[in-house]
């Protein structure tokens, strides 16, 4: 699949000379239409059109909190008593090799307690999270490769760390299209900057440029400030509904001598969706549209805010949004991880909670999964001093991908459910090992696709989410 860089930009300076004013969310990836190798169930003439999984699926929509950096397992829905006893001992048996030296058993500074008719039991840090105990999905043995987060990142977001391939979000949006198309199907908000690794975890890879991530810096409040050029001071609505129609009989006049220019027509349809969401995009990020007890509920927070924007994305259609706790590695706690975790849990717990709620509220959590973790957890014992990691101090943890936790609720999701378990001190998932690979080919089942089946074909070869690994772990579907 090739592209002209050249090509692109001509076109993003054209739409922009227009007075298109989507700014922001008129990306790229609306313009760079190319759809060879897309199966026959996808129109190349409308590739975001709503399409129907060819499995049985009650899911709709999907939202993936993203707690990049890793949280600690052990200080949040994975309790360790044997901590407690070995604090500041060394462990017994074998060490497992951590990414830096770490030391003596580092009891959860954190108090615990248990929720709910199935009893999950979680720390304080998710006390409101916890409340919906029973329609959680607790994964406690979740498995990455590595313990360094750039490859990480890239195995939970795309299934593979080495190669540039599509993310979760494209593949979804790319197998079931949007219920909306005016506005992307794929949104991804993260207040402040960007993650670890930027734009390649949201990817759309060798997919069509239509499925890629659409980011939103979720730090602003305005819509105008979320969404820039949302308006267009130069030109009234009719004017460029004028020069749409204008652009749309040059079209058609060069289409009627090259009919077989699918990709023409693509790009034609990509301005007009950004015409289209100058309304839509302006009404679905406006929360004060928003009663103010519901308001109230989220939070007037970063957090609080991106979260109810993402219950008004879903609401309105889109099939995937992604939601990260903020630019870097926010829950990358080498130092200090008491003050780091609590204060990160305290900004996103209420809002989880919230939308949780919300989504119960409306009946549309039963067609909505919501998917959080990060991308690995943290070690069970203490972080030493390292140089350039935590500042001389001996109160962290260090990356650990040996065994982490990761929740999932929504319709289909086996709630009231803790599957797998970490060894007695949290070091390594033992027992019903889930790894990335498998919570994927699980996402997909839920979603309605086999993930051996669902692929796309590119440089002559079958490529899919899962590539050649990954099985459907049935413990975690109703």
């Amino acid at each position: 699949m090739h592209h002209d860089p050249t090509f692109i930009h001509s076109r993003r300076e054209f739409l922009r000379k227009c007075g298109m004013g989507m700014g922001g969310l008129a990306f790229a990836s609306l313009l760079q239409r190319d759809l060879h190798g897309a199966p026959t169930s996808v129109n190349p003439l409308q590739p975001l059109a709503a399409r129907r999984a060819p499995l049985p699926s009650k899911i709709k929509h999907v939202i993936h909190i993203f707690a990049n950096g890793g949280p600690s397992h052990v200080d949040t829905f994975d309790r360790k008593t044997s901590l407690d006893k070995y604090h500041g001992q060394k462990l017994p048996g074998d060490y497992i090799a951590t990414e830096r030296k770490t030391g003596a058993a580092f009891r959860s500074p954190f108090t615990w307690k248990r929720y709910g008719k199935s009893g999950l039991e979680a720390s304080e840090l998710f006390a409101k999270t916890a409340a919906f105990a029973d329609d959680l999905c607790v994964i406690r043995s979740m498995q990455a490769n590595v313990p360094n987060h750039e490859p990480s990142l890239l195995l939970m977001n795309c299934g593979e760390a080495r190669q540039v391939r599509p993310s979760l979000g494209s593949w979804v949006t790319y197998g079931l299209g949007t219920e909306n198309e005016n506005l992307p199907g794929f949104i991804t908000l993260c207040p402040g900057g960007y993650p670890i690794q930027e734009t390649q975890n949201w990817q759309c890879g060798f997919l069509p440029g239509v499925y890629q991530g659409n980011y939103v810096d979720s730090s602003k409040k305005t819509v105008e400030e979320l969404i820039e050029n949302i308006r267009n001071a130069g030109l009234s609505r009719p004017a460029q509904r004028k020069q749409l129609d204008l652009l749309a009989r040059i079209n058609a006049s060069h289409q009627s001598l090259h009919p077989q220019d699918a990709a023409l027509e693509a790009r034609a349809q990509s301005f007009e969706m950004a015409y289209r969401m100058q309304l839509e995009a302006t009404d679905a990020f406006d929360i004060s549209r928003e009663s103010i007890s519901t308001r109230e509920m989220y939070g007037d927070t970063t957090q609080g805010r991106q979260f109810l924007i993402a219950r008004r994305l879903v609401e309105r259609g889109v099939r995937f949004v992604q939601l990260w706790h903020g630019a870097g590695q926010p829950w990358d706690s080498h130092d200090d991880l008491e003050v780091k975790h609590r204060k990160l849990a305290h900004e996103s717990d209420q809002p989880i909670a919230a939308l949780l709620a919300d989504l119960k509220r409306s009946g549309m959590l039963d067609s909505t999964l919501v998917i959080w973790g990060g991308e690995f957890g943290r070690t069970p014992t203490v972080e030493l001093p390292t140089p350039g990691s935590n500042a001389g101090k001996i109160n962290g943890r260090d990356h650990n991908h040996h065994g982490f936790t990761m929740w999932m609720a929504g319709g289909g999701v086996r709630g009231g459910t803790v599957y797998g378990e970490t060894d007695e001190f949290g070091f390594k998932s033992v027992k019903d090992v889930v790894h990335v690979h498998d919570l994927h080919a699980t996402i997909m089942k839920l979603l309605g696709f086999n993930h051996e089946e669902f692929t796309f074909r590119h440089a002559g070869r079958d490529y899919r989410l899962t590539d050649v690994h990954g099985k459907v772990v049935q413990g975690l579907i109703a």
